[in-house]
């Protein structure tokens, strides 16, 4: 393990984070420019300006650390990654594109292959996430920080999950009956690990699909919270995957739910 203060290097993030969705609304209703990637995927000039914003602050706290992200080639070939960073400088660029507010900023470390610290910010909502160890996840939103615990904040008689998509494939309406979940909503950026942490949804469950950097830091938030997540056999997850690629994923506010 890296002889790193995860606090310091967190806390220090949060300003930068809160600075480079300021800068995505800004360039947002300035008007975006838009491209179409190899993988036939949308990529902005806001997609590209907050990986240099946040990239280059993490280059400078963390320089003997690894960035991949989901914007640049960088590190992307490397194989037995043990200790990097994993960078999504837009998840949901749909969202973001058309004028919509689930969008996210994210940055995950992982240590050993474990996800141990992360923050997320939605700028359209004015909500900021972070954490840095175990008990120690936070929502900063209007100035006020709150420590979140996955308590549940939803109606105690009802189970409600959040999904990729309004019609569940057969596999995963199974598992939410083996669950007992009463209601789905659709969210697909990585705000639904927040909203999981902070107990105003139960839980959510994925086939593989998506890229690491797309979960790493929710999963260090919601995880830290005392939330669970694993794979669709119970195994826990760990990065640094061939291609970066994501497993299935069960995730839980709680164990018991």
């Amino acid at each position: 393990m890296l002889d790193i203060n995860l606090k310091n290097i967190v806390e220090d993030l949060v300003d930068t984070f809160l600075y480079a969705g300021q800068i995505s609304l800004d360039l947002r209703e300035k008007g975006l420019i838009k491209k179409i990637k190899s993988d036939k995927t949308p990529v902005t000039n806001g997609d590209i300006e907050v990986n240099k914003i946040v990239t280059k602050k993490l280059l400078k706290l963390t320089p003997h650390i690894p960035i991949v992200s989901e914007e640049t080639s960088d590190n992307k070939s490397v194989i037995g990654l043990q200790n990097f960073w994993l960078v999504d400088p837009i998840d949901g660029t749909y969202d973001y594109i058309n004028e919509l507010e689930e969008f996210t900023i994210n940055a995950g470390l992982i240590l050993n292959r474990k996800p141990v610290a992360g923050l997320i910010n939605a700028p359209s909502k004015r909500r900021m996430f972070y954490s840095y160890e175990k008990g120690a996840s936070f929502e900063l939103t209007n100035e006020k920080l709150i420590k979140l615990d996955c308590s549940k904040k939803n109606n105690k008689n009802s189970i409600k999950f959040v999904s990729y998509s309004n019609k569940l494939k057969s596999e995963i309406k199974k598992i939410h009956e083996d669950l007992g979940v009463t209601e789905h909503i659709r969210m697909k950026s990585s705000l639904k690990f927040c909203l999981i942490a902070t107990g105003e949804y139960d839980g959510y469950v994925a086939e593989p699909r998506a890229c690491e950097w797309d979960i790493a830091a929710g999963h260090s938030i919601l995880e830290n919270a005392g939330g669970s997540i694993t794979d669709f056999a119970g195994n826990k997850i760990l990065y640094g995957k061939k291609n970066f690629k994501n497993p299935s994923l069960i995730v839980k506010r709680n164990k018991n739910l």
